[in-house]
This record gives C-alpha cells, structure tokens and sequence, in this order.
C-alpha cells in the first residue's frame, strides 16, 4: 500500500440515474474520467464497480457529498453516505467523502465550453464531475501535509 501522498485514487460522483467515476494519482494531483455508470433509484451494478476497482486497484476512494449551499445537508447527502459506506463494506478500502457543490454545474461549464453538446440528459457530466471531486479531494490531502 502506498504512503500518503502517492496514493491510486477512485472517485465517484453519486447519483440516482448515473454514478460517475474517475480515477487520478495523488503525487500527480489530477484526475481522469474513467466511466459513467447506470443507476437504479442509486443502486449501481455492483460487478461494474467490482470490475474498475479490479481494473484500477485504488488504495482509496472518494464520495462526492453534495451539501446545500449553507453547508447543511440534504436527502441526497444521506443517500451519497450510504454509497460511501457501501463501497467501504463491500471492497474494504478506505472512503473519504468531499463536499462536491458546483461540480457538476462547472464540469457542465466545460462541456459547453469545449463546444460539447448541451443535452445532459442523454450525454452525462457525471464523470467529469467525478474528475473535479477527486481533484478538489487531492488539494485538501495536499494542504494536510507538512
């Protein structure tokens, strides 16, 4: 296993419909989307996330945790616990979960940006979503380190 700071990291950005994932390495600082997964009412195919956990082979997870804007939460950070405790029971890797507010909106920012299309119903930005959770996760890791 490796030491902070050089940790292989998966994050997910959780949702009812879709669950994004990315994946970064912590001595890098940044991430790469790696999958949009379906979801059943936030009920993911547990043998896909098996499969990019036997694929990756992260030492560490991160759990967006979408927070209201006044720092409280919601019924949709109840739901994003449950996930991270999930992963945690299932794969027995240590979860951090990472207030995640905007991130979706500004990967949303960047697709449009990018000239991508703005239908974000069909064509997900959970991913990338994903990417901007795992990033903001590694900077708060990077300023615990002397």
């Amino acid at each position: 296993m490796s030491r902070s700071g050089q940790r292989q990291v998966l994050a997910f950005d959780f949702g009812v419909k879709r669950i994004g994932v990315a994946f970064g390495q912590e001595l890098l600082g940044s991430a790469r989307p790696v999958s949009l997964l379906p979801a059943r009412d936030g009920i993911p195919d547990w043998s896909a996330i098996s499969a990019l956990i036997d694929e990756w082979r992260p030492e560490q997870l991160v759990v967006g945790l979408p927070l209201n804007m006044d720092d409280t939460e919601n019924d949709m950070c109840a739901r994003a616990r449950k996930f991270g405790n999930r992963l945690h029971g299932r794969f027995h890797l240590p979860v951090a979960m990472v207030d995640e507010r905007l991130t979706s909106f500004e990967a949303k920012g960047d697709v449009l940006a990018a000239g991508g299309s703005g239908d974000f119903g069909r064509n997900g930005v959970d991913d990338r979503a994903a990417v901007l959770i795992l990033e903001t996760w590694f900077s708060e890791e990077a300023r615990k380190r002397p």
